[in-house]
């Protein structure tokens, strides 16, 4: 890892298997079970927050990755959850790990929750943030604006202001901080159309309820954090409320000032949860 606040873009390596070369970026200390991190609709390994990033390498071994025919990663667009999953599994393996800690933001928690059904033996502890669990009865739908502007062919910085963080002075401040951050280290990659094509599918899927782990969610059994900003425009915090209420070993944060990037709003204080949880005995 470099200076603390800052990812170097030259320690991306890659990892062929069955569904491409993926780029990786392994950061941190090393020695403990490696934390694996899966991201949010569109976004590659270089649209983590630095600052998130930082505090969690500072302790645990951190994995990042562009999945297939994402970012740096060759391979074909995967357009559904299952075979995301997969492709992160694929990847476990090749890296030879046979126990992993996993944190999904977003569409990124859609595929941790489908990796710990497939094969909760690798999956020691599961972080789920901004996300939900398939359909849940009754929990409010986005505003049609919402995926209007997520959509949009390209996302300008006021696009991911408005997507990402609440409509306050301080919650806008936070936002435009977090993006200086990414701006000063990013050497970015896009996820390309036929990638946001084949996401747009899974996402569909997931939140119709065609592809769900809402009527599974009693399976999972390791220790789970939940975790949701109150004001997220995209998946309302009801989702997480729905979600800890079926899971049989879980907590739930709700952080009220905060919208679907909380995990980078409050980068310092989430990735010391996320740090506290992995470390509690």
């Amino acid at each position: 890892m470099s200076a603390a606040g800052s990812v170097s873009p030259s320690e991306t390596q890659f990892v062929s298997g069955a569904f491409g070369r993926l780029a990786i970026r392994r950061l941190g200390p090393g020695g403990e079970i490696p934390l694996l991190l899966c991201h949010r609709f569109r976004g590659t390994i270089d649209d983590w927050d630095p600052a998130f990033l930082s505090v969690l390498a500072a302790e645990r071994d951190v994995i990042v990755f562009d999945g297939p025919g994402v970012g740096r990663s060759s391979g074909a667009p995967q357009s559904t959850v299952a075979e995301m999953a997969s492709a992160a599994l694929d990847l476990v393996s090749q890296l030879g790990l046979g126990e992993i800690d996993l944190l999904g933001w977003s569409m990124g928690g859609f595929v941790a929750q489908d990796v710990a059904l497939t094969k909760p033996s690798v999956v020691r502890r599961l972080i789920v943030a901004g996300s939900k669990p398939g359909l849940v009865p009754g929990a409010p739908s986005p505003a049609p604006q919402v995926g209007q502007i997520a959509g949009k062919p390209v996302n300008d910085d006021e696009d991911l202001l408005f997507l990402f963080f609440p409509d306050s002075p301080e919650g806008r401040a936070a936002g435009v901080a977090s993006l200086r951050r990414l701006a000063a280290t990013r050497d970015p990659a896009v996820v390309s159309p036929a990638g946001v094509k084949a996401q747009s599918a899974a996402l569909t899927r997931w939140s119709s309820g065609t592809d769900t782990a809402w009527e599974r969610l009693g399976e999972l059994t390791m220790p789970i954090l939940i975790a949701a900003g109150a004001q997220d425009r995209l998946m309302d915090a009801y989702n997480s409320y729905a979600m800890v209420r079926r899971l049989p070993n879980a907590n739930l944060i709700i952080y009220g000032d905060a919208a679907h990037a909380f995990v980078f709003q409050h980068a310092q204080a989430f990735a010391r949860q996320v740090l506290d949880f992995l470390g509690a005995p």
